[in-house]
């Protein structure tokens, strides 16, 4: 499960950067090949090594990656639980420049789904 879920983050995170799988893997030191593979959740147990390149060219925490591939790690001080439901968000919003339009219509989404949970919750 775990392989499965590192490899939906993975692509999800390359595909809103719209990055081709070649100019990932390349500064991440990796064929496109052994970066699909990751990406499909066909390797059970991917190299801290290789996590920590490719954290660095998705621009994306190192940290969660480990835990998505199952590696124990250390608990932070003061878990953000928000920071992690948010991030994927928050990449998709820095992956490109949003015109006014997109960010009006994103704001009146958002207060349009959080109006509804407002009368479900209320």
């Amino acid at each position: 499960m775990a392989a499965k879920e590192l490899g939906q983050r993975l692509r999800e995170v390359r595909e809103l950067k719209g990055l081709s799988l070649a100019a990932v893997a390349k500064p991440a030191d990796m064929s496109p090949t052994a970066l699909q593979k990751l990406e499909r959740g066909e390797v059970e147990s991917p190299s801290p090594h290789r996590l920590h390149r490719l954290a660095k060219v998705l621009d994306i925490s190192y940290r969660d990656l480990m835990k998505l591939a199952g590696y124990i790690v250390p608990r932070e001080d003061q878990p953000d639980p928000a920071r992690e439901r948010g991030n994927v968000l928050l990449q998709a919003l820095s992956s490109e420049k949003l015109t006014d339009e997109e960010m009006a219509d994103l704001a009146e989404f958002l207060a349009f789904k959080r109006a509804q949970a407002a009368k479900r919750d209320g």
